[in-house]
């Protein structure tokens, strides 16, 4: 699936467009257009933890987002080997939503009480 990123992801300005592929039913795939050496791994958040934000008038403006809309939260992942080494970047979450195929990453408060980066195995039980 692919998407419009609509607010740049950071440190990647340059990436305006995205593939979206399901590796699993935790992990995906996201591959910019421009320059595919460029890619990330990302998570389902909720399989670990719970995981609850408010999006910005601004954020639902960039997504063209409303309470009908379809969105998917995933997290940037820095694949470790062990699996369980690996890190998840909970601060600054992608969003896409489906419907538009638009996407942005945002970043949490810092009172979001969420960590920038999580070991995975912290969550394993």
């Amino acid at each position: 699936m692919e998407f419009q990123i609509c607010s740049p992801i950071l440190g990647f300005e340059n990436v305006k467009n995205v593939t979206l592929e399901k590796i699993d039913d935790i992990f995906m795939n996201m591959k910019a257009n421009e320059d595919n050496r460029i890619t990330f791994t990302l998570i389902n958040p909720f399989v670990l933890r719970e995981y609850d934000f408010e999006l910005t008038k601004h954020a639902q403006e960039l997504l063209d987002a409303d309470q009908n809309s379809n969105l998917l939260v995933l997290n940037i992942v820095l694949i470790q080997n062990p699996i369980e080494d690996s890190m998840v970047n909970f601060i600054a979450p992608m969003i896409f939503n489906t419907d538009t195929k638009k996407a942005i990453q945002i970043v949490l408060p810092e009172n979001s009480n969420y960590p920038i980066a999580a070991k995975i195995s912290s969550f394993l039980q």
